[in-house]
């Protein structure tokens, strides 16, 4: 099973992540974490290139390189997974970069982003997605003193466009569950072990 988490900087997927991971692996279910990018030797290259290296980047690179990057992830590590049987919990996959290079660079029509992300995903799609929906407003508040990678220093606007973009994938997409990230840690991991258990 793949499972996805996706949503703007401050919405809380690290925390659920860890919490969901702890609750199938209590239940004796292989679980294996990666984040996007990274999870491999070349990935993680990659991700110091797209979040830290430099301020200045065309955005059509941007969108090719998490494409890269993700595409290694699923050559060397989930799809060896997935065929043994084991879960893989995927802290983003390509609906970010639908979110932030479609909606919020605009780098490449919305069509071309699909057939770009299906041919990195090598054919994957996620069996269930959560997406932890908060307003720009309080992942501002949430994030205010933490460190900031080039990606996060994007503005207001930009993750105003990528929220926008979240929430009409929301819409369209069925394995999409949208989760209300202002409640508690522990109202948010219930909701999301009930959705996770209907799956299995």
């Amino acid at each position: 099973m793949l499972i996805t988490f996706e949503g703007i900087d401050g919405s809380g997927k690290s925390t659920q992540i860890k919490l969901l991971n702890s609750y199938l692996s209590a239940k004796g279910i292989q679980t294996h974490v990666f984040r996007e990018p990274g999870g491999t030797e070349i990935s993680e290259s990659i991700r110091t290139l797209l979040l830290h290296d430099t301020e200045e980047m065309d955005p059509v690179t941007e969108l090719l390189l998490f494409s890269s990057a993700r595409s290694q992830l699923m050559a060397e590590k989930v799809i060896p997974l997935l065929n043994q049987g084991k879960t893989v919990i995927l802290d983003r996959f390509y609906d970010s970069t639908m979110a932030y290079q479609g909606y919020g660079r605009e780098s490449a029509p919305i069509s071309d982003i699909h057939q770009l992300n299906r041919i990195a995903a090598h054919g994957l799609v996620p069996d269930i997605t959560f997406y932890m929906k908060l307003s720009v407003d309080d992942a501002e508040k949430r994030t205010s003193s933490v460190h900031k990678d080039r990606m996060e220093k994007s503005g207001r606007d930009f993750f105003s466009k990528v929220s926008d973009g979240f929430d009409k994938m929301s819409r369209e997409e069925d394995r999409f569950k949208v989760i209300d990230a202002t409640q508690g840690s522990s109202a948010v991991h219930n909701t999301i072990v009930s959705h996770v258990n209907a799956v299995i």
